[in-house]
């Protein structure tokens, strides 16, 4: 027999353990979520246990959906059901439990971002009503080449607060959940940022963490230019290929990134959707 339940703020080992067994079998190459893990996503994505959910069979976890709040709306961060129990319902009334709860204590708008491979994901958000909204694009860079010519540029190293002080997080602009400005201010001791900068401004900047950039803007046309000399430099420190994930098209277009050297290597799609009793 079936049961469903939200979980509590005791219940992050039941998570880690629901997302290994559902979500894992559907992304093999990903490492296995652990206890540490699971509480950096509270940490940097606002995660709320109490808007998470276990579907069980008996005594063993067969779906999870994870939920990560704010006040802007609530993030199905992810929802798996297990391949033995797909095609049964758990996946729709895992969806409609979390919009009957927010339909009461809010915020009423739903967003996913849901892998452009997970096709069963895809068809349940759809078929529970939710509305494809945009498509991100993930993007990779290969730094092997050593730091390009600049022409006298100087090199400053930068942080989050930075950027701030000078008005250059645009708090506006489409982003997807994990880079956030929440998620990057969560995330600040964590991150390593290089701009360039001239007596009066700062003209360009890169703020990545471990390969991962974060944000990348450039205040001047220069074909990219500066971009490219700040990437090198970050490509070095990091040892390898450089990712951004789930850009959305009004985030930075795919001709800037393309013209500093960045490929297509995925993508996701948001949908998006309003609490309602059941």
């Amino acid at each position: 027999m079936s049961s469903y339940r939200f979980c509590r703020t005791d219940d992050i080992g039941l998570l880690v353990d629901a997302l290994n067994r559902c979500w894992a079998p559907h992304y093999p190459g990903e490492p296995a979520m652990t206890p540490a893990a699971f509480k950096r996503s509270i940490r940097d994505l606002q995660v709320w246990c109490s808007s998470c959910m276990v579907a069980f069979s008996g005594a063993d976890p067969i779906g999870v959906l994870i939920g990560a709040k704010r006040s802007s709306g609530t993030l199905i961060h992810r929802i798996a059901v297990h391949p033995d129990h797909m095609r049964q319902g758990h996946g729709r009334h895992l969806l409609t439990s979390i919009s009957s709860k927010l339909a009461i204590l809010g915020p009423p708008r739903l967003v996913a971002e849901v892998p452009g491979s997970f096709t069963a994901a895809r068809q349940l958000f759809e078929a529970c009503g939710y509305d494809q909204e945009s498509v991100l694009t993930d993007y990779i860079l290969d730094t092997h080449e050593p730091a390009s010519a600049h022409g006298g540029w100087f090199v400053i190293p930068v942080t989050l607060e930075d950027l701030d002080a000078n008005g250059l997080l645009e708090h506006e602009q489409p982003r997807c959940w994990e880079r956030s400005i929440e998620t990057l201010t969560a995330r600040k001791d964590e991150i390593t940022g290089v701009a360039v900068a001239s007596d009066e401004q700062i003209e360009a900047y890169v703020l990545d963490a471990d390969g991962e950039v974060l944000s990348l803007r450039s205040l001047v046309d220069d074909g990219g230019g500066r971009l490219r000399h700040l990437l090198s430099l970050t490509g070095t420190r990091a040892a390898g290929t450089l990712r951004i994930s789930k850009v959305h098209p009004a985030e930075i277009s795919s001709e800037l990134l393309g013209s500093i050297g960045f490929r297509p290597a995925g993508t996701h799609d948001t949908y998006v959707g309003k609490a309602r009793s059941a």
